[in-house]
C-alpha cells in the first residue's frame, strides 16, 4: 500500500463521504471506488459497507485506516528529517503561551535560522497535548502537569497572584468581591484547596469572565480582586500584588513544559529549538 492509498483511506475516514474524499484526492468518485475495490482484492477483506447513502468502515477497514495514519506520520517524520535544517517545524502551544511568550521566542530563533518555516497550532493545553500524542506536531508547549513518556523540558514556572487596585489585607479577602476567571477544573481545585485552607466562608464571587485581560481591566478600576498567573502581568501594570502561598510556605505555581517524542528530538531543527530554550535568558 503506497502513500496515495494511505491518504485515500485517511480522507474517506475523515469525510465518510466518497464524493468529498474524491474531491480532496483530485480524482472522480468512480476512480475512488475502483481503487477501494483493488485494495479489497489485495487484502482479501471488505473495507467499506453501505447503509443507504451512508458508508462505514468494517473492522478490517478501521484497522487499515489506523495503519495508514501511522504510515503517513512516519513518512512525514522521515521527510522532515531528510529536509534537515530546512524543514518545516510544527509547533503546538497553549493559547496563553502563544500569545504572551512565543512571539519573542520565534523572533530570536528565526533570526538565527531564517530558512526554517514554522507551522503553529495554538489552542487549549489539552488540545495541544492530544496533537502531540497523535504525532501531528514536533513540539508541544503545554501549561500544567501531564504524564508524558517522551522528552520534556521545564520552560517556566509562574507564581499565581492576587491582584487588586489597592492593598487588601489577607484576612479581609472573604469580604471583598472576586473577579473570577473560568479556570480549568484542575486549576480551580487548587485555588479552592488554598482558599478553604485559610477561610471558612466561600469567596464572594460577583463576576465570572473567560478572558484574563478583561479580568485585569476590572481589577484595575477597583471592581474587586482577581487571582491570575503572573504571565499576564507586566511592568506597566499598576496593581497591588501578592503571591498565593499555602500554609506550609509553598507557593502556588503553574509550570510550562516543552515536550516532544524521542523520535522528534533527533531532528536537527528540533534540537536547535530545544537548545535555544535551554540557553536563552528569561523573556520577563
Amino acid at each position: 500500500m503506497d502513500e496515495k492509498d494511505c491518504y485515500l483511506l485517511k480522507y474517506i475516514h475523515e469525510e465518510m463521504n466518497l464524493g468529498r474524499a474524491a474531491s480532496r484526492l483530485f480524482i472522480t468518485p468512480p476512480a475512488l471506488t475502483y481503487r477501494i475495490q483493488q485494495l479489497e482484492q489485495k487484502f482479501g477483506v471488505p473495507l467499506l459497507r453501505k447503509n443507504g447513502k451512508q458508508i462505514y468502515f468494517t473492522p478490517e477497514g478501521e484497522h487499515l485506516v489506523q495503519y495508514a495514519n501511522k504510515k503517513i506520520t512516519e513518512l512525514q517524520l522521515l521527510k522532515d528529517y531528510l529536509l534537515d535544517i530546512n524543514a518545516t517545524l510544527r509547533i503546538g502551544a497553549s493559547t496563553i503561551y502563544a500569545r504572551y511568550r512565543l512571539p519573542e521566542v520565534l523572533k530570536y530563533f528565526l533570526n538565527m535560522y531564517p530558512q526554517v518555516k514554522i507551522h503553529l497550532n495554538a489552542g487549549l493545553t489539552k488540545e495541544i497535548f492530544q496533537l502531540l500524542a497523535a504525532e501531528k506536531i514536533h513540539l508541544g508547549i503545554v501549561r500544567g502537569e501531564f504524564n508524558w513518556p517522551g522528552y520534556k523540558y521545564l520552560i517556566e514556572t509562574e507564581n499565581i497572584c492576587i491582584i487588586s487596585k489597592d492593598k487588601i489585607h489577607f484576612e479581609d479577602l472573604p469580604k471583598v468581591p472576586r473577579i473570577h476567571y473560568k479556570y480549568p477544573s484542575n486549576f480551580n481545585r487548587r485555588i479552592e484547596s488554598w482558599w478553604y485552607e485559610n477561610f471558612e466562608t466561600p469567596p464572594l464571587i460577583n463576576t465570572e469572565i473567560d478572558d484574563y485581560e478583561t479580568v485585569k481591566a476590572l481589577a484595575k478600576v477597583g471592581y474587586g480582586y482577581a487571582i491570575i498567573p503572573s504571565i499576564f502581568l507586566n511592568d506597566q501594570d499598576d496593581f497591588y500584588q501578592q503571591n498565593i502561598m499555602f500554609k506550609d510556605g509553598t507557593p502556588m505555581t503553574i509550570n510550562t513544559w516543552l515536550m516532544c517524542s524521542n523520535e522528534s528530538k533527533e531532528l536537527v531543527i528540533v534540537k536547535k529549538l530545544i537548545e535555544y530554550f535551554q540557553s536563552a535568558p528569561p523573556l520577563l
